[in-house]
């Protein structure tokens, strides 16, 4: 009996230790596949961090450029007028207005255009960052559900 039950503990024990093994091959299965997913959520990242840096620098030059152009008088920025009689109080006649589409127009201040073209840079740039952010909280949330 003695080997009897020796024999059925050996088994008991390799059968244990089989299962200790497949347990240990399981987590580190699943240890590399979640480096791998997390591995390619933070190229995905990278890649769109890049692209929103590139889109931001784009939108930056292009707001110099348009502060030059306007600084030099290259461009001028002007505002519709309301017509005669429309009651809206601004003035409809300007000694630098000018008909652009029959609609009577006033120039701006080249100061105040470019305080305008500031204000909406900073905007423009604001909004950058918030879709970069929003797509940056769509990438985490999305790899987090699997």
């Amino acid at each position: 009996m003695d080997a009897e039950w020796q024999a059925k503990s050996a088994k008991q024990a390799r059968a244990f230790q089989r299962e200790r093994e497949a347990g240990a091959v399981a987590v580190i299965n699943w240890q590399e596949a979640e480096q791998e997913r997390r591995r390619a959520l933070e190229d995905q990242l990278q890649a769109k961090d890049k692209t929103h840096h590139q889109e931001l620098t784009n939108a930056q030059a292009t707001q110099a450029r348009l502060r030059d152009r306007l600084a030099t008088s290259d461009l001028r920025l002007s505002v519709l007028l309301a017509a005669p009689g429309s009651g809206s109080g601004v003035p409809a006649a300007s000694s630098t207005s000018g008909v652009v589409h029959g609609a009577a127009r006033g120039e701006l201040d080249p100061a105040a255009a470019q305080r305008i073209v500031a204000i909406t840079g900073d905007g423009d740039e604001g909004l950058k960052a918030l879709q970069a952010c929003q797509s940056y909280v769509r990438d985490i949330n999305s790899a987090s559900r699997y």
